[in-house]
């Protein structure tokens, strides 16, 4: 039974989507605030969670940057704003997913199944793949755990951040295009603008310095055109 994780402060709101998704046999903990979430899902992490952005505490985008730090778990935002930053901000942060209220729990139920058969179907085509492992001079793709490595030493990377890895990996020294990688890596590259790649490609590149200083250098900026993974030679 998948464990699901609501974040959510207004009790209304919160017993209509519980109602709605033990009827479709989720297990489900309720949190009233992001620190209370955060203690929930470090002391033992769920399969989804669904996280309000407006709390009583901290944001629900703090809580999506600090789970970001250590989980890849699905996360479908619930927010009262319908703004273009905010529901851009929420996904660049690592969020799979949004909602803007007024919604039926049943539409929340959808989206959380639609998302997680998203994450299953990828899981089974990495799992079926008969592919030889990708390893390009300082990094290389452990498949089988779907980790990227980098001089020896894992990366703690976003589902995003993982594919747009892969990406590059597969074609260096190609240049991709932003509007190229979006559609490489997102779902509904739609719901997201270019400015989401540089974002990521920054956070990669601290994520490879961390791991082997200079290796962030290996991703290169074309200026006018987009990004290449160009391996040491």
């Amino acid at each position: 039974m998948p464990r699901i994780l609501l974040v959510e402060d207004e009790p209304a709101i919160a017993d209509t989507i519980i109602y709605a998704l033990k009827t479709e046999c989720f297990e489900v903990e309720h949190a009233l605030t992001g620190r209370d979430a955060l203690e929930f899902h470090a002391d033992q992490p769920f399969d989804f969670v669904i996280l309000d952005i407006g709390l009583p505490d901290i944001t629900g985008l703090e809580v999506c940057k600090q789970l970001r730090e250590s989980s890849s778990v699905p996360i479908l935002f619930l927010t009262a704003r319908d703004g273009e930053v905010d529901r851009i901000l929420g996904l660049e942060l690592g969020g799979d997913d949004y909602v803007t209220k007024p919604f039926s729990p049943r539409e929340i139920v959808a989206r959380v199944r639609a998302i997680m058969r998203r994450a299953d179907q990828g899981r089974d085509e990495r799992s079926n793949s008969s592919a030889a492992p990708i390893s390009n001079s300082h990094l290389a793709h452990d498949e089988k755990s779907m980790r990227i490595v980098c001089a020896g030493s894992p990366l703690d990377l976003t589902a995003h951040e993982y594919k747009l890895i892969l990406v590059f990996l597969r074609q260096p020294n190609r240049v991709f295009t932003r509007d190229q990688l979006l559609d490489h890596a997102w779902q509904d590259p739609g719901a997201v603008t270019d400015r989401t790649i540089d974002a990521h490609i920054k956070t990669i590149r601290a994520k490879l310095r961390s791991a082997s200083p200079g290796t962030e250098d290996l991703i290169q900026t074309r200026r006018g055109l987009g990004y290449a993974y160009v391996p040491a030679s």
